[in-house]
């Protein structure tokens, strides 16, 4: 008779702690801060850490994702299924497997018109290396091979590795890391509410004037490509003016410039829609996904983008990338699955159902000294914290205090960027839970002073 398994030994909490600050490495950690919230469990948008405490989960596991919730049985047995079938074999040359095929044909499906061809990565990160590399190699194997600029905007976030971390926009990502990615420019975002950086012109004008110079002064002919968010995550949830990206588009279309739409946020019904570039008016040419399109529960992403790309980078000796996890069997079941409940409850109207719920629950914030706006795209909402409404000064260290505070004292989890407390939860949470997250946040806020410090209870 075989020997029944063990039960893994329960580790207390405080002892996790210390094994976590011993043995592991954080990403965003600063050494002064030691705290730590071990999240062992999750179900819907709730979330408890190894001492029992509940939390609501108003980012989306803290990384604007888990559209579908956590601990969804329909995930978990698609991931069991295709284990027991194949785990994974490799994508590289002549080999595939059948699991990451039906999801290239149902992304390709869901697609904008004329993105027809996929290219799996692990993550966002690297699914936005591998576009700017597609994009340069395009126009190397079309006889262009000058063109190796690309344009990207100050307070983008498109990651951290060597080309997405070169492309972003905050210094903070290039610090320490010695020479970045060369040939890269940054030109201004567009975030209306500092009216301050368009010298008091329309921000698009301005925008698209500051663009066409930049082509200028680089030289159409060696530039491959721009990359931006349709709404800016990483800036605050920024959704631009409706007219910026279509004249940003008609601008590069007609210097031959590609378009490379990072969506590894907003696609996958986050705000409202598959692919919210095609709802912005981007006609991208290549497409970069992840978070959203597995819900978290696998680490996968993927590179869309037109056909006249894909057989440009993959004649001659080929597209030489890839990580070895390319296309993994289990991940690509378990996007299916997640596709499927994203369709069968009708997430996406409900990611535009949650941002009204926003839009009325956050409307007393704006009432508050140190709230300067209130920005909503969906299931995802930001709120700008200023140290004074009139100038517009960002209260550069108020948004982490309201989110140690909401932790702390509400036991919500939000994310902090810059001046902006940001919220991104699953697309299945309750309307009460909008309503207390809302309550929660107008709570600490008011506690708020200019100086950054908020006053007791």
């Amino acid at each position: 008779m075989a020997a029944s398994a063990e039960l893994p030994i329960q580790v207390p909490a405080r002892e996790l702690e210390d094994l976590d600050r011993k043995y592991l490495v954080h990403p965003h950690q600063r050494a002064d801060r030691n705290e730590r919230h071990i999240i062992v469990r999750g179900k819907g948008s709730t979330v408890w850490d190894a001492q029992g405490n509940e939390y609501l989960d108003a980012m989306g596991s803290a990384n604007w994702m888990a559209q579908v919730g956590h601990a969804r049985p329909e995930l978990a047995e698609a991931a069991t299924a295709q284990m027991m079938e194949l785990q994974y074999f490799t994508g590289f040359d002549v080999y595939t497997n059948d699991s990451s095929i039906r999801l290239a044909e149902r992304l390709a499906g869901l697609a904008p018109t004329g993105i027809d061809r996929v290219f799996f990565t692990n993550g966002g990160s690297e699914g936005n290396d591998t576009a700017i590399k597609a994009a340069r190699l395009f126009h190397f194997r079309r006889g262009e091979p000058d063109r190796t600029w690309v344009i990207s905007r100050r307070l983008a976030y498109h990651g951290c590795t060597y080309g997405s971390g070169a492309a972003s926009g905050f210094d903070l990502v290039q610090h320490g890391f010695g020479p970045h990615m060369p040939d890269v420019e940054k030109v201004t975002p567009p975030l209306p509410y500092h009216s301050e950086f368009y010298d008091g012109q329309d921000p698009t004008d301005f925008l698209v004037n500051e663009l066409e110079q930049t082509i200028e002064r680089i030289g159409a002919s060696n530039i491959a490509a721009m990359i931006g968010e349709p709404v800016m995550g990483g800036a605050g949830v920024v959704p631009p003016p409706a007219d910026y990206w279509p004249r940003v588009r008609e601008v590069l279309s007609a210097h031959g410039i590609l378009l490379i739409a990072d969506e590894v946020v907003t696609s996958y019904g986050r705000t409202g829609s598959w692919f919210e570039s095609d709802r912005r008016g981007m006609n991208a040419d290549i497409i970069v996904t992840s978070k959203g399109l597995t819900s978290g529960y696998m680490p996968l992403g993927a590179v869309l983008m037109r056909n006249e790309i894909a057989d440009a980078i993959t004649a001659e000796e080929g597209f030489f990338t890839g990580h070895t996890y390319f296309g993994h069997s289990v991940a690509c079941a378990v996007a299916m699955a997640n596709l499927d409940v994203l369709e069968r409850e009708g997430l996406l109207e409900r990611a535009k159902q949650i941002g009204e719920w926003f839009r009325s629950d956050l409307a007393p914030a704006l009432d508050l000294p140190t709230v300067g706006e209130v920005r909503i795209a969906g299931a995802t909402a930001g709120i700008e914290l200023v140290a004074d409404r009139q100038t517009r000064e960002p209260l550069l260290f108020g948004a982490s205090a309201v989110s140690a505070e909401l932790r702390q004292a509400h036991h919500v989890i939000v994310r902090d960027y810059n001046a902006t407390v940001v919220l991104a939860p699953p697309l299945v949470i309750e309307r009460s839970q909008v309503r207390q997250i809302a309550d929660a946040i107008v709570e600490v806020v008011s506690r708020l002073g200019g100086d950054g410090t908020l006053s007791p209870r």
